[in-house]
């Protein structure tokens, strides 16, 4: 699905809906993922080749020739469907109002990361001095760093922390381990 944003003066001819648009509220209950389900590898080839196109389509100043639908296909079953998106819903929340409750990281959980052996913490608007937080945690384990991000080493775990207080923790996928390494290492 393609996102064309229409910027705050209503100015864009070529906008497109927003996912929020299509999904006022995420999915709720026992929803498949790609760590109950599985990914078949040739989907992302075929997501990764649509996706590609798309972008030629918009770098080359040609946004009318892009796709303004959700394509939803099923490799295994050769299920399709499409959802239009050409045009936005002015009472959305994200597009209409221009509310980013999401880029803002509220009401967000932490999450698994499939497939990684990883779960993700969101701490934005916590910034984080890296050179400070990189002399702190070198006695602790191996520490790489640069103007971006920190890469913290303990074995089993690995802590990926970015300067806005958002980390990856590697070695596990359970969120009461990672909260517990994040709290101990970074600070609470």
């Amino acid at each position: 699905m393609n996102v064309l944003p229409e910027p705050e003066d209503r100015t864009n001819p070529d906008a497109t809906a927003c996912l929020a648009c299509i999904f006022p509220k995420p999915p709720t209950g026992p929803v498949e993922t790609c760590d109950t389900s599985g990914i078949l590898s040739t989907a992302v080839n075929l997501a990764a080749s649509i996706q590609v196109t798309e972008a030629l389509k918009f770098l080359t100043g040609q946004p009318e020739l892009m796709r303004r639908s959700l394509l939803s296909f099923d490799l295994w079953t050769s299920d399709r469907s499409e959802i239009s998106t050409a045009k936005s819903d002015p009472n959305c929340p994200v597009c209409g109002h221009r509310e980013f409750t999401h880029l803002a990281g509220e009401g967000r959980p932490h999450i698994t990361l499939c497939g990684r052996n990883s779960v993700q913490i969101h701490e934005h608007n916590r910034p984080i001095d890296l050179v400070a937080m990189h002399a702190r945690l070198a006695a602790h384990g191996a520490v790489r760093s640069n103007d971006l991000l920190l890469r913290f080493e303990r074995p089993p775990h690995t802590l990926t922390l970015f300067a806005d207080g958002r980390a990856i923790i590697q070695g596990t996928t359970d969120a009461t381990i990672a909260r517990s390494l994040y709290a101990r290492y970074i600070g609470s």
